[in-house]
C-alpha cells in the first residue's frame, strides 16, 4: 500500500482517503462532498489538459481541480 496524492492517481484506480490536508473553507467544502477519510473513491477522468479531474464517491461523480486534489492524501495498492 502506498500513500499518494489525488492528484498522481491514474484512471480507474481506486483509493481510501486517509487525510484531508486543506484547512478552513476548503477544507469544509470537501469533507461537505463526502470527501473524508475512509472513504473510498475511484478516478474516473480527466480533462483533455488534465484538470479537472472527475472522481467517483459514494454512487456520486464530482469533480475537483488539480490544486484541490494535491490536498487529498490517498491510500492506493501498489499494483494499481
Amino acid at each position: 500500500m502506498t500513500d499518494i496524492t489525488l492528484r498522481q492517481m491514474k484512471k480507474n484506480q481506486r483509493g481510501e482517503i486517509v487525510a484531508i490536508k486543506a484547512k478552513d473553507e476548503m477544507g469544509t467544502r470537501m469533507r461537505e462532498m463526502g470527501l473524508v477519510p475512509g472513504t473510498v473513491i475511484t478516478i474516473k477522468g480527466r480533462a483533455p489538459l488534465y484538470d479537472p479531474v472527475a472522481i467517483r464517491v459514494m454512487g456520486s461523480t464530482l469533480t475537483l481541480r488539480n490544486n484541490e486534489a494535491d490536498y487529498i492524501v490517498v491510500r492506493v495498492n501498489e499494483e494499481g
